[in-house]
């Protein structure tokens, strides 16, 4: 039970290291290349954790393997154009002025339903309302509205918006993030008076926001019972 256990904490280091070197994309979002790796490196860590009888090393061999030639082909994709079309494939253009490219849609083997699935999820319902529709190496739809259909923007309006402030975390669960405090312009001295404002501590806080305007959001902790 001990050797499971060790052999569990290992490999699921090992796991969580060679994803973070391959990059932070979401499962969905994967390229041909980095899903194959990623099954593999599944099914090669839950042998050993299931076989006792299997040495460790036959996993953490193959783990190193795998992440060096993801490692090396994400370098070379970047270095060469022809070999990263190979490689990753190229987006390519389902829709274009509203009118429907049917060659392009039975190269990727993708129905009308698959289409119009991706169009809806895109907030689109009608094919005549894009102008570009286009498939993308991961698998998504990138869709642009034909002029007419898309939303009106402050610079269509010739309106000068205030520049949105992005808020960070000072405050989490009662403890101070003061790495944070150079994003959004925040120091111990304007905290207190925050604090003091708002009549409460920092250990009281659940969730305390603010941004480089001055602007803060707090959130306290509930009391137990409630």
């Amino acid at each position: 039970m001990i050797i499971t256990l060790i052999r569990t904490v290992i490999l699921y280091v090992f796991l969580i290291v060679a994803v973070r070197l391959m990059g932070r994309r979401q499962v969905g979002e994967l390229q041909p290349g980095e899903l194959v790796v990623t099954i593999l490196l599944s099914q090669i860590a839950s042998q050993p954790i299931c076989d006792t009888d299997i040495p460790l090393v036959y996993s953490l061999v193959p783990f190193l393997i795998l992440v060096a030639l993801e490692l090396f082909m994400s370098v070379f994709s970047m270095k060469s154009i022809k070999f990263r079309e190979l490689y990753q494939g190229s987006a390519l253009v389902l829709i274009r002025d509203g009118v429907l490219d049917q060659k392009q849609v039975k190269r990727l083997r993708f129905t009308m339903d698959d289409v119009m699935e991706a169009l809806r999820q895109k907030d689109v319902f009608d094919i005549s309302d894009v102008q570009y529709a286009i498939a993308e190496t991961d698998g998504t739809l990138s869709v642009l509205l034909k002029p007419q259909k898309r939303n009106v923007t402050n610079e269509d309006m010739r309106v000068q918006a205030p520049d949105a402030a992005l808020p960070c975390i000072i405050i989490s669960d009662g403890r101070v993030i003061e790495k944070n405090f150079a994003d959004c312009n925040m120091d111990y001295k304007k905290l207190e008076k925050a604090l003091a404002n708002a009549h409460t501590r920092a250990e009281n806080i659940m969730l305390m926001t603010a941004d480089k305007s001055g602007n803060t959001y707090i959130i306290e902790k509930e009391e137990e019972g409630q």
